[in-house]
């Protein structure tokens, strides 16, 4: 397989990742916590990595677009840590802004906000969380990358 072949393999890797993630968020109701949104980010990442570097290659772009997916892959990594109890995950949480509102407006924003804690597993396959999957995935499509590396 040639260079090519393998970025865009590792970029539609990420690409099917992150629609997964939003599908099951939008389509199967599975609010993201904290931890979701920082697997996400690499992969948007490595998607736009992936998309220059297809158009044109370079040794920069395929070593930062392995590094987006070894940085997701860790995060899986922490986030599935946190949901087996192995360590503690993050204790703040994120809000929106506040400014202007009255007490009525943002109790009702806090009541209507979807809670999803960081250290519960909302879906599992095989024994591995969303986190995990994301993690032993990742983990591959930097593998995937490295193979581009190689290639001339």
């Amino acid at each position: 397989m040639t260079q090519r072949h393998w970025i865009m393999i590792a970029t539609l890797g990420s690409a099917a990742l992150m629609l997964g993630a939003l599908g099951f968020q939008y389509l199967g109701g599975f609010h993201p916590c904290k931890l979701c949104y920082w697997q996400r980010y690499p992969h948007v990442i490595a998607v736009v990595i992936g998309a220059i570097a297809l158009w044109m290659p370079n040794r920069l772009l395929i070593i930062l677009g392995a590094a987006s997916a070894a940085v997701t892959g860790v995060f899986g990594v922490y986030h599935a840590g946190v949901e087996w109890k192995w360590w503690q995950g993050p204790t703040t949480c994120t809000s929106s802004d506040i400014t202007g509102m009255n007490t009525d407006a943002l109790f009702d924003q806090i009541m209507s906000a979807p809670l999803t804690r960081c250290d519960d597993i909302v879906w599992q396959l095989a024994g591995l969380s969303m986190a995990g999957w994301n993690a032993v995935i990742s983990f591959v499509l930097v593998a995937c990358w490295l193979m581009a590396l190689r290639r001339p």
